[in-house]
């Protein structure tokens, strides 16, 4: 009681206060959320419980977070009396399940937990989670609520597609189960819930014995991507995806497939984001001066093309470079990796980008990136050269269809596009200046290629990987009949209407 008292009395203080800004995982001057009250660090799930009960007696805007794979100022209402909760602290891992012999198990895992976090308790019982994962740095709550996946058209790589429960702080401060049932509405709002239905407080997850994989990558001309088969270039493999590089006309395909664990005693480690703070300087003050200088954005991709043909893999045993494809080692080690020890991110360095990602049925993919082939032609018929200024390139990616209501690879929607045969996602990271107003090189040709292909082609936003103006342009694409559901199910969950956000609010479930 006592406890329920001193929060309550927090609450309505938290009203009172001066508004700070929540920042997204780039750090500060990049708000996630303008204006916050509060942000509560907690250590148990029955703390967050609490902190939603005094929330919900107060009226007070809700929203958690996890360790931000967030870009842009959508993540929160912009009601400045908002409480954060933060749920990196609550991290346990429990009722780990898996017999001898058996095909699959299972694990409890709560708010916190990263996917390198559990992906390390796992292999030291013999175990993964298959291919349900992404980055190693983020949570993979959260990644349930954003919709996240790995790349792959043969494999169940949406997370949500691992999950067997997801236990949700509703509205009321109540924790509701709901159990894995394709014929749920409430199972199918969970699956991508935007956050809007509670705080994902424990999944269920399933469990699978550990395996090695290989990893393999080729460069191809551009012709054999834009004018090839891309639908069997990236199936055959349990995971695949491109890198494009636009000035030079390539792609590098990269694919992974398993392998019995005897083929090789290499342990490889990935990092895509591994960085020293010479290799920053070096590439920031070159992509810096891509503000002004074409040239200088056509010697970073050269040079990143360059550098990003040899594996980003290290020996984990040894911390040895591995400099030559393929590269072989455990299931999560090579899927995602992590940091190489001793090295930061790129964000930790200063190197902070913009992102525009949309899914589109794969059906079209040949029309899509031929579309943005176009674009990019266009401004060369201008004489202006644009490039990439993103490490690896332009991504890629692929979704292998599943259905929910409010995911990227959903099937059966009103648009009577084929979303069958799964999706690809076009990720376009690009550099953010340091210097100046901020703005890119030649910025219009960024929003005119955004608005270009979601006016032309169906398409889906990633959740947080987009910003408020794509959103409201991309709305018109996600199915009116499955926003209706994914309301009536919200309205359920949280009826005072404490689980706020921009996104739902475009969308119009809030």
């Amino acid at each position: 009681m006592a406890r329920s008292t001193f929060l309550f009395a927090a609450f309505a203080l938290s009203k009172l206060a001066t508004a700070i800004p929540f920042n997204t995982f780039d750090g500060e001057g990049f708000p996630a959320c303008h204006n916050v009250s509060r942000v509560y660090d907690p250590t148990s799930v029955d703390e967050m419980v609490s902190i939603v009960r005094s929330a919900a007696n107060s009226g007070t805007p809700v929203r958690a977070s996890g360790k931000g794979h967030m870009w842009y100022d959508t993540m929160c209402s912009d009601d400045p009396a908002t409480v954060i909760i933060r749920t990196e602290n609550v991290n346990g891992i429990s009722n780990f399940s898996l017999s001898e012999g058996a095909s699959d198990g299972s694990v409890m895992i709560d708010a916190g937990v990263t996917f390198l976090q559990l992906a390390e308790y796992l292999h030291e019982r013999n175990a993964s989670v298959g291919y349900t994962l992404v980055n190693w740095n983020i949570t993979l709550a959260g990644s349930i609520a954003m919709g996240a996946h790995r790349s792959s058209l043969k494999e169940d790589s949406m997370v949500a597609a691992g999950a067997l429960e997801i236990h949700i702080i509703d509205g009321s401060g109540n924790l509701r189960i709901i159990k894995r049932d394709e014929n749920s509405d409430e199972w199918l709002a969970a699956s991508t819930s935007l956050g809007l239905l509670g705080v994902i407080a424990r999944i269920k997850f399933k469990v699978y014995p550990d395996f090695k994989v290989y990893a393999k990558q080729d460069t191809l001309s551009e012709d054999d991507v834009l004018n090839g088969d891309i639908y069997s270039l990236i199936s055959p493999y349990a995971t695949a995806n491109f890198w494009w590089w636009p000035y030079m006309r390539k792609f590098h395909h990269r694919y992974y497939d398993p392998v019995p664990a005897n083929i090789s005693d290499q342990e490889g480690f990935q990092s895509t984001f591994s960085v020293t703070k010479a290799e920053a300087d070096i590439a920031l003050g070159l992509l810096n001066s891509g503000k002004y200088l074409p040239t200088s954005n056509m010697a970073a991709e050269t040079l990143f093309f360059a550098l990003w043909s040899a594996p980003n893999f290290r020996e984990k045993k040894t911390d040895a470079a591995i400099l030559s494809w393929p590269v072989y080692g455990w299931n999560y080690d090579v899927l995602i990796g992590g940091l190489y020890p001793g090295y930061g991110t790129e964000w930790d360095f200063g190197l902070r980008g913009y992102t525009l990602e949309l899914a589109f049925p794969v059906t079209q993919a040949n029309a899509v990136l031929k579309r943005v082939r176009k674009a990019f032609d266009d401004e060369l018929k201008k004489g202006i050269v644009m490039t990439s200024t993103y490490r690896s390139g332009i991504n890629i990616k692929f979704g292998k269809a599943y259905f929910d209501l409010l995911g990227q690879v959903t099937t059966g929607t009103a648009d009577g596009e084929d979303w069958s045969k799964g999706a690809i996602m076009f990720d376009f990271p690009s550099f953010r200046p340091t210097v100046g107003d901020h703005l890119r090189f030649n910025e219009p040709f960024y929003h005119n290629l955004a608005t270009a292909l979601i006016d032309e082609f169906p398409c889906r936003p990633h959740w947080t990987k987009n910003t408020r103006e794509v959103f409201e342009q991309a709305k018109k694409h996600i199915d009116s009949a499955h926003l209706a559901r994914f309301k009536a199910v919200r309205e359920k969950f949280d009826s005072k209407g404490i689980f706020k956000s921009v996104i739902g609010e475009i969308l119009g479930v809030v």
